[in-house]
C-alpha cells in the first residue's frame, strides 16, 4: 500500500489560511479519487473534500464550501487542501485518503488549530 503523509497544519487565527499537503511515499496514486477528512476531539471523523482521479471534478462538505479548495498534482504524487477564512470550528486533525476510503490504515494526520 502507498503511505500517505499529511503536513502543513498549525495554529492560525480565525480568518486566516493554511495549505495542507498529502504526499505519497511510494508509487503514484494516480487512478484514484482522493479526499480529505477531519476529526475533532469527541467527534467522528468526517468528510471534508474530494477530488476525482484526474482532478477535473471536486466535492465539498457544506461546512467548507466556498472556503476550502482541493487540488492534486499527480506528477508529484501530492494532494493539497487550501483552507481560507478558517473558523474555530475547523479545528481538527486532518487526514487524507482514497475517496471513498480504502481498507488501509489511516495516517497520523496533521493538526489544525484555529483560535478566535
Amino acid at each position: 500500500q502507498v503511505q500517505l503523509v499529511e503536513s502543513g497544519g498549525g495554529l492560525v487565527q480565525a480568518g486566516g489560511s493554511l495549505r495542507l499537503s498529502c504526499a505519497a511515499s511510494g508509487r503514484a496514486f494516480t487512478n484514484y479519487a482522493m479526499g480529505w477528512y477531519r476529526q475533532a476531539p469527541g467527534k467522528e471523523r468526517e468528510f471534508v473534500a474530494a477530488i476525482s482521479w484526474i482532478g477535473d471534478r471536486s466535492y465539498y462538505a457544506d461546512s467548507v464550501k466556498g472556503r476550502f479548495t482541493i487540488s492534486r498534482d499527480n506528477a508529484k504524487n501530492t494532494v493539497y487542501l487550501q483552507m481560507d477564512s478558517l473558523k474555530p470550528e475547523d479545528t481538527a486533525v486532518y487526514y487524507c485518503n482514497r475517496h471513498p476510503p480504502g481498507s488501509g490504515a489511516w495516517g497520523q494526520g496533521t493538526q489544525v488549530t484555529v483560535s478566535s
